[in-house]
């Protein structure tokens, strides 16, 4: 029998050898150059891959700044002693010598009272007196010949001593008529009228002293434990006055209510020109510290809620670093808790998480401009 070879059975055995070899070998070259050889890449195009599969942030190195810190409170002034000048006597107000923003002197007068009995009164005293002086003396000779006892003169001794005493008292009766500041001020209200009458104790003027004036105001408990009566203050009033003070007083003990503890400031050089009750503030002066300056940007929430900002260590990975902030400006926050030279993420961090690996990119924005 004769088998005859066509040119169909030909070609399938051709492809199936073909496709036999390409299996064994994994590979068929196409235009001189396998397959395989196209999925196989460099190390370095490898590398570069990798790389660019790495997310890219911006950073500073951030370095302390010398500043002085303060504590800022809010208050207002007032005057070191409010004086009520008040009368020793009672009687209708006859005259009042000063009025409404008069300064006084300590020892000046200021009202007299209507003296009415009061010199008939020392006019009497001054009379018994006199009578009780002739009665001693005549007393004293009769003793001395043996004609008085000792009883009656120690009797007229007592009488003596009583007209004494009843002059004394009118006298100071009637200089009590005669009304004198016992401190220097400024005489404000509230004050009497000629004519009204005044109890012994009742006020006849009202004196303020401004020399010294006050700042007071309420201090966080916050800051409690940073603040000492010697500290020094700027306090800036309300109409733009600024005078330096010193702290003279810390409440022992906090409002209820607040939670605020009242602080008194001493304003050295007020001249007596800083009226009381204006609205003012106060910086009391810190000691100088080592701080950060950042943008209000750069920082980030911890999962547990704590403030802080994300770092790049030296291997290139994201760290959260947290946080203190001490002080705030218009243009950024003053924290604490950073290390000297820390590479701080600008821009990107609110994309990367801790422990990441990145592309640490320097930040090429003045360095006024990063800060916020």
């Amino acid at each position: 029998m004769t088998f005859t070879i066509k040119g169909s059975h030909f070609a399938a055995v051709l492809i199936t050898a073909i496709i036999a070899v390409w299996m064994y070998y994994g590979e068929i070259e196409i235009g001189g150059q396998s397959a395989q050889a196209n999925d196989t890449k460099p190390i370095a195009e490898r590398q570069e891959q990798v790389a660019n599969d790495l997310f890219k942030v911006s950073y500073v190195e951030l370095y302390p700044t010398s500043r002085s810190q303060t504590i800022a409170l809010r208050g207002r002034t007032k005057a070191e002693a409010i004086i009520p000048v008040r009368a020793e006597t009672s009687g209708v107000l006859e005259k009042r010598h000063v009025n409404r923003g008069d300064f006084v002197e300590e020892g000046q007068l200021v009202c007299t009272i209507a003296s009415g009995a009061r010199v008939a009164n020392l006019e009497s005293a001054k009379a018994r007196l006199s009578q009780m002086e002739a009665d001693f003396a005549a007393s004293k000779k009769l003793a001395k010949k043996g004609f008085a006892t000792d009883t009656r003169v120690r009797q007229i001794t007592f009488d003596l001593n009583a007209a004494k005493a009843q002059m004394k008292v009118a006298e100071i009766e009637l200089a009590h008529t005669q009304i004198k500041a016992k401190a220097s001020g400024i005489v404000q209200d509230p004050i009497a009228e000629p004519g009204d009458v005044i109890a012994m104790g009742g006020a006849c003027v009202t004196l303020v002293d401004r020399d010294p004036m006050f700042f007071t105001g309420q201090l966080s408990e916050a800051h409690i434990n940073e603040v000492k009566p010697g500290m020094k203050a700027d306090v800036e009033l309300v109409t733009g006055k600024n005078i330096v003070g010193t702290i003279t007083y810390i409440a022992p003990s906090a409002d209820p209510q607040t939670r605020t503890f009242l602080t008194d400031i001493r304003l050295d050089k007020s001249d007596n020109q800083v009226r009381g009750g204006l609205t003012a503030s106060a910086k009391i002066r810190m000691q100088e510290t080592q701080s950060f300056k950042i943008s209000p940007s750069w920082l980030s929430l911890a999962d547990t809620g704590a403030l802080g900002v994300k770092i790049i260590d030296q291997e290139d990975k994201v760290q959260f670093e947290p946080v203190k902030v001490i002080s705030q400006t218009k243009d950024g926050f003053w924290v604490e808790g950073i290390k000297t030279g820390s590479r701080i993420i600008t821009l990107g961090q609110e994309y990367v998480v801790n422990g990441e690996k990145v592309i640490a990119v320097p930040d090429t924005k003045p360095k006024a401009e990063a800060e916020g």
